[in-house]
């Protein structure tokens, strides 16, 4: 009998000590498996500018459960009905079709771009007000339709449509040459700076101001400053299609580039820094106690909801450098379709049509800016944004206009010593992608360091690996106790050195 339950003990010992080793086993591979995750996101975030996946999680406003950052469909929805049965039933019908017209495609606008701030899915931006970006959007689809419905016209009819707008639209405008006498002193001339005060207009100002804003939208003044001095050269080559191409040396130079274009350029780096440097802390406006920090906070709605600073990289694969291409190219043919449109449908440059449809130029660019740089630096990003998609539809239908609409005009050919220097040009981009990214293609891709982004308080990130309690290394020995010869190493320095930028993340832009 003794012999027995001895032999039960000794089977139930070998049971538990399984059973433990078991445990000890399971316990370790859960701890390897979670060390391999940390690893894995550790590189994920070492090949990004930004860190996408904590971006990912949902962000809400301190305001959020207010009234006024509901979305009120049924509301929305009831107006709208309430406005269209009292135009159907009450209101007294107008024996004017010209009157009609204009009401009735009005009133289908205004329900199109309500429908879409109400419904459409929110943007990349949140400040003001997502309803903002939601409109934008809205508008530029409904632009894009109403460029398609033009470039189907002639462009008699197509002029004529403009008076719809206003009736003094339509009409042949004189093209404004800024070039002739070059001469900055004109002793000849009763007033011998008259050549200088000429040039000096309201468009500098205009020209400081987009120049600032691009800084803004693009952050980065050298992508900024190529487009400026490419669009130079690009007024240079088609001064004999548009006089209003036609400028003086110094005026191309030193009023365009570097007074206006420079001065704009650098006040939006200036603005850059201190976006990038403040500190995005915000609370809902029924916490904040005091009148004045109420109207602080206010004000502070109109601001960025966070920052991101972005990392361009063009020359850091074939793939950035070709999209970077892309983007200057897009931006440019934008900015001449400004010029190109106001002289085929006869627009005035001092209408308001100019500036409204700058202003949404550079709304949408913002957003699409934004998507593009995710779609660059984001590995789970694999599709074109939404409002780039519409973007890029607007900036080629304004082209095909253009080209239709002034064909006399765009098929001037371009002076031999012009096309030669473009044909050059040419030659030299496509020789430095071949010499770049295929004869000198380097053996690992570089990677891009973690941006300075603050939101909130400061986060200290640690800057090398802690051991977790109970893990062990291929040597035997606890990996928390080896943290201080570890830290000696020299790969684990450089390993580290990529992360002793603090991450201040901010899980929305702007």
């Amino acid at each position: 009998m003794e012999v027995v339950d001895g032999a039960m003990q000794a089977v139930d010992g070998a049971i538990d000590n399984a059973k433990n080793a078991m445990d000890n086993a399971i316990d370790r591979i859960k701890k390897e498996v979670k060390l391999q995750k940390m690893k894995s996101d550790s590189m994920c975030r070492l090949k990004t500018a930004h860190n996408w996946q904590e971006d990912k999680e949902e962000v809400e406003d301190p305001d959020a459960p207010s009234y006024f950052w509901r979305a009120h469909t049924v509301t929305v929805l009831l107006v709208l009905i309430c406005c269209l049965v009292y135009t159907a039933l009450i209101e007294n019908p107008v024996d004017d079709s010209t009157y009609n017209g204009k009401r009735g495609f009005m009133a289908a606008l205004f329900f199109w771009v309500t429908l879409g701030m109400t419904i459409m899915p929110d943007g990349p931006f949140l400040r003001p007000h997502p309803a903002l970006w939601r409109f934008t959007f809205a508008f530029g689809v409904f632009y894009e339709l109403l460029l398609i419905y033009i470039l189907f016209q002639t462009p008699v009819d197509a002029r004529k449509l403009l008076k719809y707008i206003d009736g003094d639209l339509g009409e042949p405008i004189p093209e404004k040459d800024y070039g002739g006498n070059c001469r900055l002193y004109d002793g000849d001339n009763e007033d011998p700076w008259h050549n200088i005060k000429d040039k000096v207009d309201i468009f500098m100002v205009a020209h400081l101001a987009g120049y600032w804003c691009k800084t803004i939208i693009f952050r980065d003044w050298w992508l900024t400053t190529v487009i400026s001095i490419m669009f130079e050269f690009l007024e240079y080559s088609l001064e004999h299609q548009l006089a209003n191409f036609s400028e003086c040396w110094w005026d191309h130079w030193i009023l365009d580039v570097v007074i206006c274009n420079g001065g704009g350029t650098i006040l939006g780096v200036y603005t850059l820094r201190w976006l990038s440097m403040k500190t995005y802390y915000w609370r809902g406006l029924y916490e904040i106690p005091t009148y004045r920090g109420k109207i602080k906070r206010f004000f502070g709605q109109f601001s960025p909801h966070g920052w991101i600073e972005f990392t361009w990289n063009p020359l850091s694969s074939f793939e950035r450098w070709i999209a970077i291409v892309c983007i200057t190219i897009v931006f440019l043919i934008a900015e001449l379709n400004t010029f190109y449109l106001k002289f085929v449908l006869w627009v005035p440059p001092n209408h308001i049509l100019n500036p409204v449809r700058l202003l949404f130029i550079l709304l949408w660019g913002a957003v699409s800016l934004r998507e593009t740089f995710q779609l660059l630096d984001d590995p789970n990003c694999d599709r074109l944004g939404r409002q780039s998609w519409v973007m890029i539809a607007i900036v080629v239908t304004e082209l095909l206009i253009c080209i239709k609409f002034g064909w006399s005009t765009i098929t001037k050919p371009l002076p031999r010593h012009i096309a030669l220097w473009w044909v050059l040009g040419a030659a030299l981009l496509l020789l430095y992608t071949v010499v770049k990214f295929y004869l000198l293609k380097p053996y690992y891709i570089p990677r891009p360091e973690k941006e300075n982004i603050r939101m909130g308080s400061p986060i200290n990130t640690p800057t090398e690996h802690k051991g977790l309690p109970g893990e062990v290394d291929g040597d035997g020995r606890d990996a928390g106790q080896d943290n201080t010869e570890q830290a000696g190493d020299k790969n684990s320095l450089s390993q580290a050195g990529l992360f002793t930028n603090q991450l201040r993340e901010d899980k929305k832009d702007l």
